[in-house]
């Protein structure tokens, strides 16, 4: 183990304590360092030679080469950096991809050093990198493994491809720039073959796409380097998760060929009559905090309806805490509502736990009656109600108000679970009436009353752009 000792904040003596404790290593065995200084970096490069083993490698044996990461180069197409574990490659050799089946001639072969040095062959126990004209980065997938053609071998354990977690749906600012943020979304995703990409289109926000992400961080970076590479300005929605429904009624499952679907947009919500099961995505969450902040945390994670499974002591200083969270509850904000209780001083990992059972609904969003498709969302039946308020709100500030009266409703079914009301813009008609009877005054005000109740009937509500921003933002502002 190697730690760093020339930080500000840093107390070997203590680190040493939790390694021991939490993995059982040793405290002889633990390294300090400081590359600033220069203490015992010379010691980091012997650890290296003693621990880790040089590969049992035969050159052999058939050709098995593992790809661990890929480029694009437009010029010359994928390049696959691989290791190789068994026979050996060289240009012109045939391969086959053990994941998509697809045969390639390899172009060129070589190491890194770090830049790119091609060399005649890459042998069994080499790391390099190959080039064999695959197209997309999607063909090179990462933890694939590549054999030669009539060659086939057992490949190597553990792969998995990508799947992505989190969905957003992204729109650009102004529609004149589709064309330009179509261009720039496909040279981006060729350099992650990690991020899934649909069509989509909203009759608010016009033409755009449905993204699927690893998570909220790879989505964050996503849009990062699409404004600061490609100077591209979008709307980002809310980030959902992917829920799963098993199938009750014979005729969904006819027109799906299956009894399990995948709902990554509210929009393809079954009804619960025809579902035996809602599930959603779970994830296995690890807290280390100072104890001070137990109570807090707890009842963060109690609040976004998280089962505790384990509370260790590391020391006598810091707590570990594991949970079993449902990913939609920590997607947006867990991780900011962390740091925040615990002064910055709390972390936070998780890793995929799989899918359970839940009592998810579909929620509508109304105006005068009317659904509005873009603000449908999935929630589960405990937070149906503040979900529900807070978006009615978020609306009632975010529209312009009409020439007649507005109700903004939150409906699960057709069951209203909570209203706010946008007042009408209001002429005081009775304002040259300055006496007399009163039976004037109440004649304006009644045709006036029935010119507002007309106007309801044939107005239509037309949320603008900016609202739909306001609402469908990423950032909660309360």
């Amino acid at each position: 183990i190697v730690f760093q000792i020339d930080l500000k904040n840093a107390d070997p003596e203590r680190v040493e304590k939790q390694i021991e404790k939490l993995f059982d290593i040793p405290i002889c065995e633990c390294v300090r360092i400081s590359a600033k200084q220069g203490t015992n970096v010379e010691k980091v490069l012997q650890k290296v030679i003693e621990k880790i083993p040089p590969p049992q490698c035969n050159t052999a044996d058939p050709l098995k080469a593992l790809v661990f990461d890929s480029t694009f180069d437009h010029y010359r197409g994928v390049i696959a950096n691989i290791a190789l574990f068994g026979g050996e490659i060289q240009k012109g050799h045939k391969i086959v991809s053990a994941h998509t089946k697809k045969r390639y001639e390899v172009n060129e072969v070589g190491i890194l050093t770090p830049n790119e040095q091609p060399t005649h062959k890459l042998y069994a126990g080499q790391v390099g990198y190959l080039i064999a004209g695959m197209k997309e980065v999607t063909e090179a997938q990462i933890g694939d493994t590549l054999f030669l053609y009539k060659q086939p071998v057992e490949p190597l354990p553990g792969f998995k491809s990508a799947k992505p977690m989190v969905f957003a749906g992204m729109y650009p600012v102004d529609q004149t720039e589709y064309n330009n943020l179509k261009s720039a979304l496909e040279r981006l995703t060729l350099n992650d073959s990690s991020v899934t990409v649909h069509r989509d289109s909203s009759l608010a926000l016009g033409a755009g796409w449905r993204l699927g992400f690893l998570g909220l961080l790879h989505m964050e970076v996503f849009n990062q380097r699409l404004e600061q590479e490609y100077n591209m300005s979008v709307i980002l929605t809310a980030p959902t998760v992917p829920y799963k429904a098993t199938l009750s009624s014979a005729k969904l499952i006819k027109e799906y060929g299956k009894t399990e679907i995948t709902i990554i947009n509210p929009a393809q919500f079954p009804d619960k009559l025809s579902v035996s099961e809602y599930l959603e995505p779970t994830v296995l969450g690890t807290i280390v905090t100072p104890h001070e902040y137990i109570g807090k945390i707890i009842a963060l994670c109690q609040d976004r309806r998280a089962v505790q499974k384990d509370m260790l002591y590391i020391d006598e200083q810091r707590v570990m805490l594991k949970y079993l969270f449902p990913l939609n509850e920590i997607v947006v904000d867990f991780y900011d509502a962390l740091k925040s209780l615990s002064s910055g001083y709390a972390s936070f990992d998780y890793e995929d736990a799989g899918y359970q059972a839940a009592d998810l609904i579909k929620m509508d969003i109304l105006l005068n009656g009317n659904p509005v498709e873009e603000l449908a969302t999935i929630v589960h039946n405990d937070k149906a109600y503040a979900t529900g308020k807070f978006l009615c709100e978020r609306l009632k500030d975010a529209i312009p108000r009409q020439l007649f009266e507005i109700a903004i409703q939150a409906a699960i079914g057709k069951k209203i679970i909570a209203r706010e009301t946008l007042k009408a813009y209001r002429k005081n008609v009775v304002a040259k009436c300055y006496g007399g009877d009163i039976t004037r005054r109440m004649k304006l005000l009644k045709r006036q009353a029935e010119g507002k109740k007309l106007m309801r009937k044939i107005g239509n509500v037309e949320v603008p752009r900016d609202a739909f921003i306001h609402v469908l933002k990423r950032q909660n502002d309360n």
